[in-house]
């Protein structure tokens, strides 16, 4: 499976914090790294009283299925220091899995494809850079298209 996964950082060293969560999954066993979008500063979305982000999609490949990528995304962000106190607040590290193939996953903890994905100009940015083509399979649109679309 190809996972398309959401890496911000708006606290601390924020470019050394997206490295370092790319490196734990580039040496994470039965994970295989693909490539990665620029990284690109972006304004936070929700709750704006806080410092601006720097934000990168990465591509894997693995067989784990989405629920254990999930746990492995929160492991990763708990190493690293995350604390989760306020939603859409200021964070070391944020991990979320944007896309996995063309799979819908509507479990309690996880849906894939990220219900924000669309609405999301950061998110689509980095998802145009690394595939444009690819049609999500709820709204049924390619990437550039919801890209081109979104303010």
């Amino acid at each position: 499976m190809k996972y398309y996964i959401g890496l911000g950082s708006n606290l601390g060293k924020r470019k050394e914090n997206i490295l370092k969560a790319i490196n734990f999954f580039k040496n994470y066993d039965k994970i295989t790294f693909i490539k990665s979008s620029k990284i690109i500063e972006t304004e936070p979305y929700g709750n704006i009283g806080q410092p601006n982000f720097l934000n990168c999609v990465i591509v894997i490949g693995s067989e784990i299925k989405p629920i254990d990528m999930l746990n492995i995304c929160l492991k990763i962000e708990q190493k690293m220091g995350r604390k989760r106190t306020i939603k859409w607040g200021p964070r070391i590290i944020d991990i979320d899995i944007l896309i996995c193939d063309n799979q819908i996953v509507n479990e309690n903890n996880l849906i894939i494809p990220h219900p924000e994905l669309y609405k999301r100009k950061f998110v689509l940015t980095s998802l145009n850079e690394l595939c444009p083509e690819f049609i999500h399979p709820i709204i049924n649109k390619k990437i550039k298209t919801m890209y081109g679309s979104v303010d």
